[in-house]
């Protein structure tokens, strides 16, 4: 029974993304702006985050009438999972985070460095500060999972 309620609380939430990224490309299609199409399937992958984490809480509360001595162990898979969650959150977000300063200043920083070659080393630097939040995202992911 735990395995089904595994495969299930991995299906589902890979089954509504992929639907919600082909109804969003649908609808582009069939002439709705690109940007409210985006706007959608955000706010339709958050519901699927939103609805994992009640089913893990849920699934983590079916466990609590369980023995006595099997709590401490049913208490620790929660923290563990919520860990793996923390980990998952800060490397995702930190990396879209990164991806955005990238986007907007290795542009700028071609610009600047087509008009006058000299500039180049202060633009990098700005690339590599946007990068580098990608990489602090990272570092944190990496301590929280060596704690666990």
């Amino acid at each position: 029974m735990e395995n089904v309620i595994t495969a299930l609380l991995f299906a589902i939430p890979v089954a509504a993304i992929a639907a919600s990224f082909a109804m969003s490309k649908r609808s582009v299609k069939r002439g709705v702006s690109p940007k409210r199409a985006t706007l959608t399937q955000i706010l339709s992958v958050a519901a699927v985050g939103v609805l994992c984490c009640v089913l893990a809480f849920a699934v983590s509360a079916e466990g609590g009438d369980a023995a006595p001595e099997a709590a401490p162990a049913a208490a620790n898979g929660f923290a563990a999972g919520m860990a793996y969650l923390a980990a998952a959150l800060v490397t995702g977000l930190s990396g879209i985070g990164g991806g955005i300063a990238v986007a907007a200043g290795a542009p700028a920083a071609i610009g600047a460095t087509s008009e006058d070659p000299k500039a180049f080393g202060k633009a990098l630097i700005f690339v590599a500060l946007g990068e580098g939040i990608a990489l602090y995202g990272l570092l944190v992911s990496i301590l929280i999972l060596s704690k666990v």
